[in-house]
Order: C-alpha cells, then structure tokens, then sequence
C-alpha cells in the first residue's frame, strides 16, 4: 500500500478514536446530543479511513454512508449489523444537529456506546490490513 494512503488510514483512524473519546466525554459531563455527535464522527473517521483503503472518498456524508453500504455492507465484507449501526448513527446525527427540539439521552446513548467502540475496532482493522 502507498505510504501516504498509509498515513491517510492511520490518520483518520487515531481520529475515530480522538472523536470516540470525545464522546465519553460529553457523556460523563451528561451532554447527550454532543454524545450522539461525537459517536457517529468516531464511526466516520473509520469509514473514511477504510474508504481510503480502497481509494475511494466524498466530499459529502451521505457520500461516504453510500460508499460504505455499496462496497462493504452489501458485499458482505463487513457485517450488515454494522451497515445499520452505521445508516443509525447517520440519521441520528443528521437530527440532532438539524431539526429543532431533538433530545437525546443516557437512554438513547448509552447502548451506542460499545457498539460504535466495537465498530471503530472492527473497521479500523479492516482498514489497516494489506
């Protein structure tokens, strides 16, 4: 693999790993929708990582999510449980940063938690195998 895509990947995934701290954090602190946020970009930055892999990108999330699904989930390389963890997160991001008076709480989180850890294992894995 090229050494700059190499850094690429591991780049993005000490990211997916910052953002999923991130997370933790605002958890801790009781911030939720913060929570949510950090939780789905953890997974991002793996995806795109794992893109990179493949020498494949978007510009837009939407872009990224199709990519996953099109290349990894529906090709079964990756599990589809992972595919819906994923298209989740997406969607609860997507609200919570963009529609009015969406609450997320402990919850709604708190099962998210390990999921998305495992995800970003996972992922993060795949991504960094030749």
């Amino acid at each position: 693999m090229d050494d700059n895509i190499n850094a690429l990947i591991k780049y993005r995934i000490a990211r997916a790993k910052e953002a999923f701290e991130e997370a933790m954090l605002m958890r801790r602190e009781g911030h939720c929708n913060a929570c949510m946020n950090r939780l789905y970009y953890a997974s991002f930055y793996a995806v795109t990582a794992l893109l990179a892999k493949d020498n494949l990108s978007s510009s837009k999330h939407i872009g990224v999510k199709s990519l996953f699904n099109q290349h990894y989930i529906k090709t079964g390389k990756i599990n589809r449980e992972y595919g819906l963890l994923y298209n989740h997160l997406f969607e609860n991001r997507q609200e919570g940063d963009y529609v009015d008076f969406v609450v997320f709480d402990a919850d709604s989180v708190d099962p998210l938690i390990p999921q998305v850890k495992e995800f970003i294992e996972i992922v993060s894995t795949i991504a960094l195998t030749q």
